[in-house]
């Protein structure tokens, strides 16, 4: 052993992960140490990267950091010194000296990005010295786990936060997308409503100074007969201009002032010039053009309150999504419909599922369910936002539930790429994922698999081929007692 030998053994002796080791092997291990020395700003190892080391923090600092939507956020620092410590009080104080042992154990990928700060020396041990080390080492072991369990779950946490905010902000901007027509209805309608009644009012002055009670009858018929009259089904935006340019300049050849009103009305039920010059031939020429101006000012005024009842409706339908799917102002747990928890998620995801085909089954008088719905729709939010993405935004969304023996089932399926088989078994694991680099925390699919096993007492599987993925979610359905 050479003399820099002991000085590198006492040196990871200092080190809580090794403090308790034998002197048998304390020399075995720092026979087996690699030391690195990384400068500032050095990359130790990428987010993504396949795990090939277990890294421990001799001198300096380290930045952990991931990127998650294009944000590269930082995690924790981890520092030589004990005394400069964590940045959170429940942080094991071994944990801010070593990293990567999580991807090693489940043989997967760097799950963050890991920088020097400062001139920063760490000990490397390839992946078959960290679990020989492990065999050998059963006091780093005791160290090690607790250590690990903390990582886990203060990760789970943490994507619990990122999960809530991300389905928040797609609340908000679900919910200012689809506000936007009827919101803008509503100021547009304010805006013409005035002017249209005024117009009205002095129509109605006018026609009643000059039309006879016979005339006056027969215009009112006229005006109830086109409030009656469906609007038509022409799709078709030229035909449907073409009609109401016809109208109008009828109307206008006939005296009318401000004949938009009557020609849209028109239009819009697909009724021409000969319907309705038909229906006006009892009146006198002289009262016609009074008579059309009143019959505009009327049916516009008509349409604008058609627009508000319509916005209004719209507006407190899209609030009760809203309200429904973060549950607010209700218990965290009780009874609940699943199907209104499915449908305030289509209606949230709404502007991401513009070039979805969206197929509902869902099982006729299905009993309410007992637990915690936001929860739940933080799941069929992360299922169905999945299978947008394997579709790539286009395809078939098939939203099924009923009920199997004495379980409520939801299933989600999607004709998109499909989910390898390798990954199929994996899929619910933390920190896995599928998705690229920056994409996904591989935490949306393990926390939806922890609410609906541990919160609910249910089941989430998954089978997948191409063009044809399905999740399935069992939930036991509620007892007489749960419904109390």
């Amino acid at each position: 052993m050479t003399a820099a030998a002991p000085a590198r053994g006492e040196r990871l002796r200092e080190i809580e992960l090794f403090a308790d080791l034998t002197d048998d092997q304390l020399d075995w291990l720092t026979a087996v140490t690699e030391e690195r020395v990384l400068a500032d700003g050095d990359t130790l190892f990428h987010d993504g990267d396949e795990a090939t080391h277990f890294y421990v923090l001799l001198d300096g600092e380290l930045l952990v950091t991931k990127s998650v939507d294009g944000r590269e956020e930082l995690l924790t620092r981890h520092r030589a010194r004990a005394d400069a410590g964590g940045e959170h009080d429940a942080k094991p104080p071994a944990a801010h000296r070593f990293t990567g042992e999580l991807a090693l154990l489940t043989d997967g990928v760097y799950v963050a990005t890991v920088v020097a700060a400062g001139r920063t020396t760490v000990a490397a041990y390839p992946k078959h010295v960290f679990l020989e080390m492990l065999v050998r080492c059963p006091g780093v072991a005791r160290v090690l786990l607790p250590v690990l369990a903390w990582r886990i779950a203060s990760s789970e946490a943490q994507a619990r936060g990122r999960t809530t905010v991300e389905a928040m902000g797609t609340l908000a901007a679900g919910l200012a997308h689809e506000l936007n027509n009827p919101a803008a209805a509503v100021a547009r309608v304010a805006q013409q409503l005035g002017p249209a009644t005024d117009r009205l009012a002095g129509a109605a002055r006018r026609w009643g100074a000059a039309a006879v009670t016979p005339e006056a009858e027969a215009l009112d018929r006229l005006a109830a007969e086109i409030g009656r009259t469906p609007l038509t089904a022409e799709t078709d935006p030229v035909a449907s201009a073409d009609l109401e340019d016809e109208v109008f300049a009828w109307a206008e050849r006939r005296g009318a002032a401000q004949p938009v009103g009557l020609a849209c009305a028109m239009a819009e039920r697909g009724l021409g010039t000969g319907w309705l010059s038909g229906r006006l031939c009892g009146l006198c020429p002289g009262v016609l053009p009074v008579a059309l101006e009143y019959l505009s000012a009327l049916l516009e005024v008509r349409a604008l309150a058609g627009e508000l009842r319509t916005a209004g409706p719209r507006i407190s339908a899209l609030v009760a999504a809203a309200r429904d799917y973060a549950h607010l102002g209700r218990a965290p747990q009780g009874r609940f419909s699943v199907v209104d928890g499915i449908e305030a998620t289509l209606a949230m995801l709404r502007p991401k599922l513009a070039g979805v085909r969206i197929v509902r089954e869902y099982a006729p008088d299905l009993p309410d369910a007992a637990g915690h719905p936001t929860e739940l729709n933080q799941v069929w939010t992360n299922l169905i936002d999945n299978a947008v993405d394997a579709m790539d935004g286009a395809g078939t969304l098939t939203v099924r539930t009923g009920r199997q023996g004495t379980c409520l089932t939801v299933e989600i399926g999607d004709t998109g790429c499909g989910i390898p088989a390798d990954a199929l078994t994996r899929i619910f694991e933390p920190f896995y994922t599928t998705k690229d680099v920056g994409k996904g925390t591989g935490l949306g699919l393990h926390l939806s698999y922890r609410i609906v096993t541990q919160r609910h007492r249910g089941s989430l599987s998954a089978r997948s081929v191409p063009g044809d993925t399905w999740f399935t979610v069992r939930i036991p359905a509620p007892t007489r007692k749960d419904l109390e």
